[in-house]
């Protein structure tokens, strides 16, 4: 199923002490140190919908990157929010926090041999993600590379259009899904691509707020709306384009307009 529209994301008025969000609640800055930079999404999500950031500032001279997860707390009932997502907020047993590595890529033994053979065909070639029975539009979800600053440390990431999950541009998401048994799994989704469950036997009959810990070397994070609906006119232009070469590189090549090329390869 599709995951029902929902209002706009806001980050919570109620955030770690470091914290400074815009006007808007849709960046949120850590300003000073490394840690009191826990943020939350200001309503409940709901089953399938996305909470999803983009990752806008990094700071050298940290060990260690974002956090993402849900919780089962309200922020508003927090006397103190808590310095770190991990340990602290995952300690009291009503959250789920995951530290987002650049190892997060998830790439399938499939993907893996034709990335040795030097051919990654289609790259993100479904105009959808699907999570379990959740069906997300894929083209706000993955983050825009840039050759000019990455392309020297990407490698064959870069190649097969895969962000790492801790570089500037990168998007991550959480979201919940609902089971049969009345409980949610938690997925992370980084750069378009599910993760699988990070998380099971979550209380779905409890509001699952989203938390993101805007940690260490990770500076800043803006949200990322969301449409469902049919994949617009340059995401079905961009698939037929994709079917039709081997990796993103080979898009340079084709006689076409530049912007168009640009969009091709998510840049």
């Amino acid at each position: 199923m599709a995951a029902a529209s929902s209002p706009s994301s806001r980050f919570h008025p109620v955030h770690g002490a470091n914290v400074c969000l815009d006007p808007s609640r849709t960046r949120a800055t850590r300003v000073e140190s490394f840690a009191n930079g826990l943020c939350f999404s200001q309503e409940p999500l709901a089953p399938g919908q996305i909470f999803l950031v983009e990752i806008e500032e990094k700071e050298l001279g940290w060990c260690g990157h974002l956090r993402v997860g849900l919780t089962a707390c309200d922020p508003s009932s927090l006397d103190v929010v808590p310095e770190y997502s991990l340990p602290d907020l995952v300690n009291r047993g009503d959250s789920w926090v995951f530290a987002i590595t650049r190892n997060h890529n998830r790439i399938t033994p499939d993907a893996a041999a034709e990335q040795a053979s030097g051919r990654v065909r289609g790259f993100l070639s479904d105009p959808f993600l699907l999570v379990e029975n959740v069906r997300i539009p894929r083209e706000k979800l993955v983050g825009r590379s840039r050759p000019g600053r990455y392309s020297h440390i990407l490698d064959n990431l870069y190649k097969s259009n895969v962000l790492p999950a801790t570089a500037r541009r990168s998007r991550i998401g959480v979201l919940y899904t609902l089971q049969p048994d009345g409980t949610a799994n938690m997925h992370m989704v980084i750069n378009g691509e599910d993760m699988g469950p990070s998380a099971k036997g979550l209380p779905a009959s409890h509001p699952l707020y989203a938390v993101v810990d805007i940690f260490a070397s990770t500076k800043s994070v803006r949200l990322i709306q969301v449409e469902y609906g049919f994949p617009s006119l340059q995401t079905l232009c961009r698939l037929a384009i994709q079917k039709h070469v081997a990796h993103r590189l080979d898009i340079d090549g084709l006689d076409l307009p530049p912007l168009l090329k640009n969009l091709c390869k998510y840049e």
